[in-house]
């Protein structure tokens, strides 16, 4: 677990360095520090009204005992189990199975789900899910995730303002160098933010399965979801594919260079490392 955590750390300090790095090359340091602030400016954004944004998104319903009592009733079972305080549940109606957390912190997460998932898994698969999403809750994930996708999205907008207009004027500085790190920091930037989101889902896997006692229930959820997913698009998540982090099996369609740029783990490594995990 600490290792993974000290992963996390590593990726996240690389990726606020390319930041700085960007800035500086754009603007020496008044460009790296008009980077901060406005990466401090969307961090602070996000971290108060993203979860609002991601619900709605997604047009989630928000459910309670009487009108979702099999949900409700397992996430507050598990939230129990976790120590965690009761987050408020939220209903999504899509085909696609599929479920994420979200909120700034455990004091004001939510926990969606979609109709498909309830649809499609047994009452000890959907609780091993739900575990799942309550660990993210628990790691604080959702604030790690928000951090590098703002630093990330940031970057991205340096860099093609560094294209189109220019960076400094220095005589010192290679031109070349410079098109190509304002070409391959935005990548490099993406690369660091998807390893940091399936580094967060080994953990999440993990903590899940503690959380219900029960790692081969989860496991066998991520295998009928992951079959189950790929035929069902879910047109929010390829219309805002930024979302796609939050969601415990990815719901994107994918493509050629789908394997470098997934934003979760394998599904085959990630059932395995579960099952290694059964007494």
């Amino acid at each position: 677990m600490l290792g993974n955590w000290f992963k996390t750390g590593l990726l996240m300090a690389a990726i606020t360095a390319l930041f700085g790095a960007l800035g500086a090359l754009l603007g020496g340091g008044q460009g790296m520090l008009v980077a901060l602030v406005l990466a401090a400016a969307m961090n602070f954004w996000a971290y108060w009204f993203s979860d609002r944004m991601v619900l709605k998104l997604y047009r989630a319903q928000e459910v309670d005992q009487a009108s979702a009592p099999q949900l409700y009733g397992t996430v507050r079972e598990l939230a129990g189990r976790a120590g965690l305080p009761m987050p408020k549940v939220y209903l999504i109606d899509e085909p696609q199975p599929n479920a994420f957390a979200t909120g700034r912190d455990p004091e004001h997460a939510a926990v969606a789900a979609t109709t498909g998932i309830l649809q499609l898994l047994t009452t000890r698969e959907l609780r091993g899910v739900l575990a799942h999403e309550l660990a993210h809750v628990r790691h604080r994930d959702i604030l790690t995730s928000t951090i590098t996708a703002s630093i990330a999205g940031a970057i991205s907008t340096l860099a093609q303002f560094g294209m189109f207009f220019g960076g400094r004027d220095d005589d010192d500085r290679n031109p070349v160098v410079a098109i190509l790190v304002l070409i391959l920091a935005p990548i490099a930037a993406m690369l660091i933010q998807l390893a940091i989101s399936r580094g967060r889902e080994y953990e999440a896997d993990r903590g899940g399965a503690e959380i219900s006692g029960d790692p081969r229930a989860l496991a066998d959820a991520l295998a009928k979801i992951e079959r189950y997913a790929r035929g069902v698009p879910l047109e929010t998540a390829e219309t805002h594919p930024a979302t796609a982090q939050m969601m415990i099996i990815n719901p994107l369609s994918g493509g050629g260079l789908s394997g470098l740029f997934r934003t979760h783990p394998p599904t085959e490594e990630r059932i395995a490392r579960l099952l290694a995990m059964v007494v």
